[in-house]
């Protein structure tokens, strides 16, 4: 358990990153979740229309650090290859 102020302190902070984190994360992993999902029901021009959320959300997660840029690019890489291909 915490026993100075400053390190009681430490723990609110840490909650607070923690759950802004979680939403950032969940928020890009949702919307690569349904650009797959139209993918396989061949619903090509959704998909494409959900590719400039997925990459908003992405580089919100990279700005704020929640992921790391190099697994941005690989993420948005992914996704746009996904989309263009079938």
């Amino acid at each position: 358990m915490a026993i100075t102020r400053g390190a009681k302190k430490a723990i609110r902070q840490a909650v607070t990153k923690r759950a802004f984190n979680v939403k950032r994360k969940r928020e890009a992993h949702d919307v690569l979740k349904d650009i797959k999902k139209l993918v396989t029901e061949k619903k090509m021009t959704e998909a494409q229309a959900l590719l400039a959320k997925a990459y908003k959300a992405i580089d919100k997660s990279k700005k704020r650090g929640v992921i790391k840029k190099n697994t941005a690019a690989r993420q948005k890489s992914n996704v746009a290859k996904l989309v263009a291909s079938k």
